[in-house]
């Protein structure tokens, strides 16, 4: 159905995890000047919540928002997606597995020049052959190409006097804050497993199998692995002698010194010198291919950060060109100490995510390389903000003009674009808002200042295109969910992965021992009745669906309504209080958008309590947390058809963003649309 538009161009200025009570906050606190500038020149609640779907995790909900479908109808029902049986998880980042429409196919099937920006929900493949369509990533979270181009792991570099050998020391440290020497590295495998992973999907999947069918086995430890322990990924270092430069260097000063970092896990070496400076205090690093180049690859001062270093790499097996960013953390001034971080490496070839192909180069061209992700752990001040929050910078700045430029010079009409950053900076710290880190020296203020930089980042961001307001454009600000700092902190369940504490804990689930009795991360399927896998569903290990199947299908009633109450009956030994909110029947979840067939969702679907959920994706979507954090996402309209300073009382939707957009352009909506427009906040009737 063709309707008459009110709009020209919409650009959906997606932001994950950007919560609304925090932006609230910020904004009166005056600390969002451009956001505060939409608001008023646009339409929102006064709160700015829009109601989330469950789970509230990133790829269901940017698929809600693409197609305004609950994910019961389009399939996408977690981060991960069940791969056959009740064990295997598979990445759920494939747009062939989205069973509804994507408000993208309409708008270029009605003629309207569409991009589809890193939208990480059933966005890649491109799912419409149409012209208009162009599409870039989508394929993860984290940052365009990050699924395809990063490799290797972020690590520091440490070079001393007192360091007696250069080597690669894997997880050197886990809590980031590595010394300029470490011991025992006589006891590190020099020839180890030196395959890294980029940092993000990987860093998920503790111990998991992988399988033809997917992840196998995939048991999380809440302390040791998924989002219990996203502050704690160790960082790798390289760890070299500090020494006098000795005859070999083509053009080495008389007082330089020199120290060796190892790249892509210390297959690739390349000699450094330091330098002083003209009041004799080392305070530069140049970094050289081998001791006879004339000229060095880059030069850094104390402090400074490097962006786009281009420089070799190892990659399955094959010597590559790719990217770099840099910092220098520390030089001390008399040459005892150096310091650095170097991020993921980005495969500056790599174009496989991008429709149509000639879009990279354009870009690579025109603005740069697409910059690296960091997510550092530790609860370092230093390593939080001079790197990681740094390495976002780049990222803002590098999207922001590529989406400038691509609607300057490509005609663009109908913009999806996703920023990454809210999400996977908050996981690093947000947990930490009230206790803090004694060990680090820090405080909660330490911590609630990171998520004032986080706002003022984002809110940077949307700066860029405020002025698309005065071209004509229609401007929406969402998200997918947002995250908490939870008051107790997870009991056992919930989570990406097959949490297995609880249900151990209940009788359900049952653990494989080891030779002393103790329990191992692999699961005795003979004597498990059910396990907790995928956010928010319980699975029963039923005979004739699960190859493991002790549970008899006419028993399934009774085993149900046993871990209900089970759930329900729960107490926290701390607290006193239920850790559950609710607990429902597939069939019964149909009224918060989930159930539908297995394995998609669970025979049993739950929510923990506020306070009890972990930073997300196992809550209510209404979830409130500690220092003002919430688990639901935001909404914000302003430009052409939408009222000018209009706060709405309307509960605003996730599944009436698609539909809401599709009213304003004149469209149709996506076939399956389960939602309603918003027509409360536009300026005239349609």
């Amino acid at each position: 159905m063709q309707r008459r538009k009110i709009a020209d161009k919409v650009f959906i200025i997606g932001l994950d995890a950007m919560d609304p009570r925090l932006t609230r906050k910020y904004v009166d606190m005056g600390l969002m000047p451009n956001v505060k500038k939409i608001i008023e020149k646009g339409s929102a609640r006064h709160d700015l919540v829009l109601l989330g779907a469950m789970p509230t995790v990133t790829p269901p909900q940017w698929t809600t928002l693409a197609t305004g479908a609950y994910p019961m109808t389009h399939n996408c029902t977690g981060f991960f997606r069940q791969g056959g049986d009740i064990d295997l998880l598979q990445l759920n980042f494939d747009s062939r597995n989205c069973t509804a429409e994507q408000l993208w196919n309409v708008t270029a099937e009605a003629g309207y020049k569409t991009l589809v920006w890193h939208w990480p929900g059933s966005a890649w493949p491109p799912s419409s052959d149409n012209p208009n369509l162009h599409v870039v990533d989508g394929t993860s979270p984290g940052s365009v190409n990050m699924s395809t181009a990063q490799f290797d792991s972020e690590f520091l570099v440490i070079a001393s006097p007192n360091n007696n050998s250069v080597v690669y020391k894997s997880q050197a440290s886990s809590n980031s804050e590595v010394p300029c020497v470490i011991t025992g590295l006589a006891d590190e495998d020099d020839s180890a497993e030196r395959k890294g992973s980029a940092a993000g999907v990987n860093d998920l999947t503790g111990g998991a199998k992988m399988t033809e069918g997917g992840w196998s086995n995939y048991v999380i430890d809440p302390y040791k692995d998924g989002q219990g322990d996203y502050i704690n990924i160790p960082v790798d270092a390289s760890m070299s002698p500090l020494i006098d430069a000795d005859d070999k260097w083509n053009n080495a000063p008389q007082d330089a010194k020199e120290f060796i970092i190892l790249l892509s896990k210390g297959f690739l070496r390349r000699p450094c010198l330091l330098l002083k400076n003209e009041v004799g205090q080392y305070d530069t690093i140049a970094i050289y291919k081998n001791k006879k180049a004339d000229k060095p690859l880059a030069v850094l001062k104390n402090g400074e950060y490097l962006r786009d270093y281009l420089d070799e790499a190892m990659k399955d097996d094959e010597v590559i060109t790719c990217s770099r960013d840099m910092r220098v953390l520390e030089i001390a001034e008399d040459g005892t100490c150096v310091k650095m971080w170097v991020s993921a490496s980005m495969d500056i070839a790599m174009n496989k995510m991008w429709h149509p192909q000639m879009l990279y180069k354009e870009i690579i061209d025109n603005i740069g390389f697409p910059p690296p992700t960091s997510t550092l752990g530790g609860g370092s001040k230093q390593l939080i903000s001079d790197c990681m929050h740094a390495c976002w910078e780049h990222n803002l700045e590098w999207q922001s003009a590529t989406l400038n430029y691509l609607i300057e010079h490509h005609g663009y009409e109908m913009i999806f674009s996703h920023f990454h950053s809210p999400d996977l900076q908050k996981h690093m710290f947000i947990r930490e808002m009230v206790t803090a880190r004694p060990d680090q020296g820090t405080t909660p203020e330490d911590y609630q200042k990171f998520m004032q930089d986080v706002y003022t980042q984002i809110d940077r961001y949307v700066g860029r295109f405020v002025h698309l307001l005065d071209k004509g454009w229609t401007l929406i600000i969402t998200s997918d969910h947002a995250q908490v700092c939870p008051t107790y902190g997870h009991r056992g369940l919930g989570d990406t992965g097959c949490n297995i504490q609880l249900m151990e804990e209940l009788g359900f689930t049952t653990m494989k021992k080891d030779e002393h009795g103790n329990s191992i991360k692999e699961i005795d399927w003979s004597q498990t009745k059910a396990v907790a896998n995928r956010e928010m569903y319980i699975y029963l290990n039923l005979k004739g669906r699960s190859d493991h199947g002790i549970v008899a299908p006419e028993d399934q009633f009774e085993l149900e309504e046993e871990i209900i109450t089970a759930l329900y009956g729960y107490k926290d030994k701390i607290s006193g209080k239920r850790i559950v909110a609710l607990a429902l029947r597939r069939q019964d979840a149909a009224l918060i958008g989930l159930g539908g067939e297995y394995p998609q969702c669970g025979d049993i679907v739950y929510a923990m309590a506020q306070g009890y959920e972990h930073d997300h994706d196992d809550s209510l979507s209404t979830s409130h947390g500690e220092c003002d954090t919430y688990a639901g996402p935001i909404f914000i309209a302003a430009g052409k058809g939408i009222k000018e300073g209009f706060e709405t009382e309307r509960v605003i939707r996730q599944v009436d963003v698609a539909p809401t957009i599709a009213m304003l352009l004149g469209t149709r909506f996506p076939a399956q649309c389960e939602g309603a427009p918003v027509y409360q906040i536009f300026n005239e009737e349609v």
